[in-house]
């Protein structure tokens, strides 16, 4: 199968606008779960699910209380995956 993102990306990985809108009703239901407990983190959750799609890594930092840990969580719970926190 091609995956989520498949024929809509080009070869130097950049995803086309149409792709994001064939996702977008895939992906509304995850936004829903996960905004009703982190309020105005669009930004956020968009390149926590990036990182998840393209098989990447991503670094959270910042001073304790922003609710990064709250984040991943939130969703790792609404997309159904484990959940283990690393801290250094």
């Amino acid at each position: 199968g091609e995956g989520l993102i498949g024929r809509g990306m080009s070869a130097n990985g950049a995803v086309h606008a149409d792709a994001i809108d064939r996702l977008r009703p895939r992906l509304d239901p995850f936004y829903r779960a996960v905004e009703g407990v982190l309020i105005g983190q669009r930004g956020l959750l968009d390149r926590l699910l990036i990182g998840l799609l393209t098989d990447g890594h991503v670094l959270l930092e910042g001073v304790p209380g922003l609710a990064k840990t709250l984040a991943v969580r939130t969703v790792a719970r609404a997309m159904r995956l484990k959940f283990a926190r690393v801290q250094f």
